[in-house]
């Protein structure tokens, strides 16, 4: 408070004596030389405790404010100190005669309406920090234990973090203000604890539930800290649609109960761990989900089978994505004489959606292997099943069916509307197979031309997606890499295993786009083994 706000008038430091000072609304006393109260008025006698017509007592923070004056004329600003449980804001008026006069003014409502106001904005910048810590992981267990971390370092003395059951057991967070944190899995009895099968039930409102001690079974208590705990609170950590847990808050006697600044700030955090908490249980459990999913999803990795050699690399076109049009797989034969199926296969489209086609596809085809001695039956059924669901993406796909025999490794190969394989000689020789057909998934009836191959030892033949022909790069990024650079490429793959030729593919096609973008790329090499018969012609049967 201002005091030249008060009527003071003529009111100065040089005639202020005893008996005008009695004339002033504003506590004022006067001090001598030595730091002794010379003179004061009514107001300041109530204030500093005085009785009767006695000298008020000076207390000591003002007495050594006194004392430091840098003198009269150069008066220094207000002190603030306690008086009687009070706060008193002391300003002084140095007199020419060396005395000063204090005017004293009751803040106390003002300092601890800024200690609220300071405290406060700590909390507020507390629960940012907190926020963002529990909102920078999405997973389970590492959330729960900064949620721990975070209450025992805020709110209490320690804290347990209780998540919902899972198979019967409780995920348990343990933590000690300024020490570790303790994470666990218990088969609990959450009755033994006074309000936490409501606050894990989550029923709405969930106040702090306060107990003492005694009523705790030893899980809830801390190693330690049993004879220093005052009270225990209870709360609910709300989720998305369901709780996410309970909040167990242990504090030590002095400060046994929160104060309602901190019970608005319990209830805040326990909204803000609840979310955290909840968004990563779910992610977790969506990670899951995509994982299993993603097993059928993604390519196999491809070996040697009944005495053939299989490779096989595959490339997003989505960096952020594992799956997408793309597609391969190898079947194995069931039995003596039977043939080994590999499909290559490209659906229209990129990114997920596509990836969903695929699946369908390759579900398909599994279930039409023992029609796979006719590819273009098999072809024709594949067809039928596209068009009566609800994709309105098509596919080109290219069936292989391999056996190794007496004079080689025999190929049959039928490409319905993709790029025809390339074999690759043992001098470097590469061979476009005479197979032609039409996209599955977009006419009511398809045909397909059938070519049959054989490789000698050392030998392989190259089943690709457009992704490696139309990969766009070059010097100025927008040319495609071209049916005649992926032939010079194999060229100098004679006499490679499949698994060097679809790496040096992938290597070439991968340096040609550069940081450039492409579409899905998949290639499989199926190659003969050293010590294979020598090869025979290729011919093309019409189907």
């Amino acid at each position: 408070m201002d005091i030249s706000a008060f009527p003071s008038g003529s009111y100065r430091a040089d005639d202020l004596e005893a008996d005008h000072l009695d004339q002033v609304p504003c506590a004022a006393v006067t001090l001598g030389h030595d730091g002794l109260a010379v003179s004061g008025n009514d107001a300041a006698r109530r204030l500093l405790g005085a009785t009767g017509s006695t000298r008020p007592t000076v207390p000591d923070w003002l007495a050594e404010a006194h004392r430091r004056l840098p003198g009269s004329g150069n008066p220094a600003g207000p002190r603030t100190g306690p008086v009687g449980g009070r706060q008193v804001e002391a300003t002084p008026a140095p007199r020419p005669d060396g005395r000063v006069v204090w005017w004293l003014l009751d803040v106390t409502d003002r300092v601890r309406v800024e200690r609220e106001l300071r405290e406060e904005r700590e909390r507020g910048a507390a629960l940012a920090a907190v926020s963002s810590t529990l909102l920078s992981t999405l997973n389970a267990e590492r959330c729960l234990e900064l949620t721990a971390r975070a209450a025992a370092d805020h709110l209490a003395d320690a804290a347990i973090v209780v998540a919902p059951a899972q198979g019967g057991r409780y995920h348990v967070a343990e933590a000690r203000s300024g020490g570790p944190v303790t994470l666990s899995q218990q088969a609990l009895d959450p009755t033994r604890v006074p309000g936490l099968t409501e606050a894990l039930a989550g029923f709405p409102p969930v106040p702090l539930h306060w107990t003492t001690l005694g009523d705790l079974p030893d899980w809830a208590v801390p190693p330690g800290l049993s004879q220093a705990v005052g009270s225990v609170g209870v709360t609910s950590l709300p989720g998305h649609g369901m709780p996410a847990g309970a909040l167990i808050l242990l504090r030590a006697a002095p400060r046994a109960t929160l104060t309602a600044g901190e019970e608005c700030f319990a209830r805040v955090f326990a909204a803000r761990a609840g979310a955290a908490l909840s968004a990563a249980r779910t992610y977790m459990e969506q990670t899951g989900i995509t994982s299993v999913l993603m097993r059928d999803l993604l390519p196999p990795v491809l070996g040697p089978v009944d005495g053939v050699e299989y490779a096989g690399a595959y490339r997003s076109s989505q960096d952020a994505e594992q799956v997408g049009g793309d597609f391969y797989d190898v079947h194995p034969r069931a039995g003596d004489g039977d043939e080994t199926l590999v499909v290559l296969g490209d659906v229209a489209g990129k990114g997920l959606e596509a990836a969903a086609l695929t699946g369908r596809i390759r579900s398909t085809l599994q279930a039409l292997l023992p029609f796979t001695a006719d590819h273009g039956r098999v072809l024709s059924l594949l067809n039928q099943s596209l068009l009566v669901s609800r994709h309105t993406r098509f596919a080109t796909l290219v069936l292989a069916s391999v056996k190794r025999g007496p004079d080689g490794v025999a190929l049959r190969l039928t490409s319905g509307g993709h790029p025809p394989p390339l074999v690759i000689r043992l001098d470097g020789t590469v061979e476009e197979v005479p197979t032609r057909g039409m996209v599955v998934g977009a006419i009511p009836e398809v045909t397909a031309r059938t070519a049959l191959v054989t490789l000698a030892a050392g030998e392989c033949c190259l089943l690709y997606t457009d992704g490696v022909t139309e990969a766009r790069g070059g010097p100025f990024g927008d040319e495609f890499f071209g049916e005649t650079r992926l032939g010079r490429v194999l060229a100098e793959c004679g006499g490679m295993p499949p698994q060097a030729v679809v790496e040096r593919v992938h290597m070439v096609v991968g340096e040609w786009v550069g940081a450039g973008g492409h579409d899905d790329i998949a290639t499989v090499a199926v190659g003969a083994p050293r010590g294979a018969p020598p090869a025979q012609c290729m011919r093309a049967d019409r189907r």
